[in-house]
């Protein structure tokens, strides 16, 4: 869904990723896909250059999750692999974290998991109970995780977890990297009925040892450096979103031309063409509120690219849900069958209105922080 707002490189990138993504298809291997948009250089586009990534940013990253997603096969990894652990690391890291992980986040021989939400805490940084305390050589973690995807496939999880302040006594977030097979590092799949190929998990760190460098940048920034990887996780989720509405929608308007009732085609009635092109509208609409997203936080404007990343988040996950809702309206039965592909959506679109942040509390950020209303909570 190209734009006369992106420049000529963007819109190439665009051109080239749809492509990609038409050779592969619904029907997609992750594997495979995964391995050639590293080869072609686009799942560390956002990535720094002289460790290995195309020295862009968040814009071209989001457009490449997008463009896959439209054809149907999204890598739900990206949001999270270059996107939220590249970029903290890339902005945050020792020297030392980014030579061992940047190369291959880049180039796709190595993945990285996120995990923040816990039980009693979803997604607030500020009720996480997760703690690190200091050892005489490092860290110990101890603390549970729910919702992490893909942890299975991932060589380490970034945790966020949280270490007490030596001059207050309060707890500040930090964030570790805690490799895949590390003692007491325990991963319980969470059955779900939504169809993917990154499977959900719960974890347990029981005690889990590490050594000191596994601390990623600064302790005393460790809400800057959260925020640093929310704010991609957000623009990248509306990028998946996108994609998939626009998928979506590409399938009911296909439909719309071709099924005739009465000996017209159905897509010349109104009652069918207006909430496609309702739908249109919205995906493009909230498209234009990702690219300002990416573009502010590309800029180094943390505080702006938080605002505009929660509108684009909040405004793709709903367009999401409803071009999704009509397409298979728009299809009747035929939008419930597995020949057409459209069934699997319908839960697959909620995501992007629940994760990882949910729309309601998108609206709670936007009313105190956008609009100066007092808090609720």
């Amino acid at each position: 869904m190209s734009s006369s707002t992106e420049t000529p490189e963007h819109q190439a990138l665009r051109a080239a990723v749809a492509a990609l993504g038409q050779r592969h298809g619904p029907g997609f291997d992750r594997a495979r896909l995964w391995a050639e948009t590293a080869k072609l250089g686009y799942l560390g586009v956002n990535l720094p250059e002289e460790y290995g990534g195309g020295g862009g940013g968040l814009a071209e990253l989001s457009l490449v999750l997008e463009e896959l997603g439209a054809a149907g096969c999204p890598l739900l990894m990206m949001v999270v692999s270059p996107a939220i652990c590249g970029t903290v690391i890339a902005r945050f890291g020792t020297e030392e974290q980014k030579r061992a992980w940047l190369p291959g986040l880049a180039d796709g021989s190595r993945t990285m998991a996120f995990g923040i939400t816990e039980p009693d805490a979803g997604s607030n940084a500020h009720r996480i109970t997760t703690t690190a305390r200091r050892t005489a050589d490092g860290w110990s973690l101890t603390g549970r995780k729910v919702f992490i995807s893909g942890v299975d496939i991932a060589d380490a999880t970034l945790i966020v977890g949280r270490t007490e302040d030596a001059r207050t006594g309060r707890l500040k977030p930090c964030l570790f990297i805690v490799p895949r097979d590390t003692e007491g590092f325990h991963r319980t799949p969470i059955e779900m009925e939504l169809r993917a190929h990154e499977k959900q998990f719960e974890l347990v760190l029981d005690e889990v040892r590490l050594p000191a460098e596994s601390l990623v940048g600064d302790e005393d920034a460790g809400l800057l450096q959260l925020f640093a990887g929310l704010n991609p996780e957000r623009v990248m989720t509306a990028a998946f979103a996108i994609g998939m509405g626009r998928y979506a929608l590409a399938k009911a308007v296909a439909y719309a031309k071709e099924r005739q009732v009465w000996g017209t085609p159905i897509g010349a009635h109104q009652a069918i063409a207006h909430p496609l092109a309702q739908s249109l509208i919205e995906l493009r609409l909230a498209g234009l509120m990702m690219r300002e997203a990416a573009a502010l936080y590309d800029s180094g404007d943390d505080a702006g690219a938080g605002e505009a990343a929660n509108m684009a988040k909040y405004a793709a996950g709903e367009a999401c849900a409803k071009a999704v809702d009509q397409a298979v309206q728009t299809l009747g039965g035929n939008g419930l069958t597995r020949e057409y592909g459209l069934a699997p959506l319908i839960a697959a679109s909620r995501v992007a209105r629940i994760a990882p942040v949910s729309r309601e509390m998108i609206l709670n950020y936007v009313s105190h922080q956008s609009l100066g209303l007092p808090k609720s909570y």
